[in-house]
């Protein structure tokens, strides 16, 4: 059996590899690449924590609720950043800095 501390640490490690990928990157894709790594890994510990919790599977639920909310937030995201290429002729954040008009 695998012990807890395996899974932790490739939850962190997971997590910090889409830290990374948010704040260095400059593409928008790649930056929602790097929060749905982010919400991965709470995903992974929310479940290595039902796995040993037997008698309450909350982990679980809250994990399939984690998912469910990532699929949304990745549709919605798409959308926003196709618009934002459609008007701006760009997927760099840093260029998108005038979304009031």
């Amino acid at each position: 059996m695998i012990p807890l501390t395996h899974f932790l640490i490739v939850g962190a490690c997971l997590f910090a590899i889409g830290l990374y990928t948010v704040m260095a990157r400059r593409n928008a894709i790649l930056v929602l690449v790097g929060i749905e790594l982010m919400i991965n890994a709470a995903i992974l510990n929310l479940v290595a924590f039902s796995r040993y919790d037997k008698t309450v599977y909350g982990g679980q639920a809250f994990a399939l609720f984690a998912i469910v909310l990532a699929a949304a937030a990745v549709a919605v995201a798409l959308a926003i950043i196709l618009n934002a290429y459609k008007f701006y002729k760009s997927v760099n954040p840093e260029d998108i800095r005038n979304l009031k008009d």
